[in-house]
């Protein structure tokens, strides 16, 4: 199979350390199985250490849920919701960590808004901004302006980049490509638009997915990317690269799952459970 990017081989004198850490932060009343496939996604793409920052009154779910994934219970607006003052834990352990994935299941409340702004505008770390932190960015596409970070990539869906956009499904689907470009090269971040034929752009470089099918259209499917992408980010590739990857990685991971379970029964976990064979076909070329 001929990669966008080629994968990394693994050392044989080596540690978990030499993968990278990424930090999930999102989940909420409702919606813990999103940052769940988040967190899960990125560990079975080879990322060394994955801690999930969480509503605090929820530990205890993700605790159950998530074995190999370390958690950090975050300060609450109200019960089952992440408050801004949750940045103050979140500041404290920034500089372990590799990368920053925000907005799984984290909810549309204001004080979520309020804390992705606030890590968006006050860490200097790579990022992957998914689902509801791409809502925090709807009516606010000026907190992109004053990031911290240089290295930020934002993957919406076409519904979530209509809204970012203020345009109809028509607009962006007659001059997607022109669209997705202009966005990654004004506001200096590497886009991906999910859907058939998925576009990542870095404003300059587009690069058009072929693989994956419609039974990838599911939910949590995004978050298994958000994770994917995460996790390659922190094993050293620049987001770019890691973008491309990774949507060429999810959807043959989609193709496999699809293709023993059929294109009517793929759930999100199947992709995860996929991985392996997708990283396989990969090494193999």
């Amino acid at each position: 199979m001929q990669l966008p990017v080629p994968l990394r081989k693994r050392k044989a004198d080596t540690h978990k350390g030499d993968y990278g850490y990424v930090f999930v932060m999102g989940g909420s009343v409702g919606l813990t199985g999103a940052l769940c496939l988040c967190a899960q996604a990125a560990l079975r793409s080879g990322a060394g250490l994955v801690l999930a920052g969480v509503p605090e009154s929820l530990i205890g779910i993700f605790e159950t849920k998530l074995t190999e994934v370390m958690n950090l219970p975050l300060d609450e607006d109200r019960k089952g919701f992440l408050s801004a003052r949750a940045f103050r834990k979140i500041e404290g352990i920034k500089e372990k960590i590799d990368v920053f994935a925000l907005g799984p299941g984290a909810s549309t409340k204001f004080s979520v808004k309020e804390l992705v702004w606030k890590v968006l505008e006050e860490i200097d770390k790579p990022m992957v901004i998914d689902a509801d932190g791409i809502n925090a960015l709807v009516d606010n596409l000026n907190r992109l302006d004053r990031k911290k970070t240089s290295q930020l990539v934002l993957t919406p869906h076409l519904g979530e980049f209509c809204r970012l956009m203020k345009l109809s499904v028509e607009d962006i689907k007659k001059s997607r490509k022109k669209l997705v470009k202009e966005f990654a090269l004004r506001y200096n971040l590497t886009l991906v638009l999910k859907g058939p034929f998925t576009l990542v752009t870095d404003g300059s470089k587009l690069f058009e997915n072929t693989t994956g099918n419609p039974g990838m259209a599911t939910a949590g499917s995004g978050d298994v990317l958000t994770g994917i992408i995460a996790s390659l980010i922190a094993q050293g590739l620049d987001c770019f690269s890691a973008a491309k990857l990774g949507v060429c990685l999810h959807g043959v991971a989609g193709d496999y799952a699809a293709k023993d379970k059929t294109e009517n029964c793929v759930i999100a976990s199947d992709i995860i459970e996929y991985l392996p064979k997708a990283f396989r076909k990969a090494y193999r070329k």
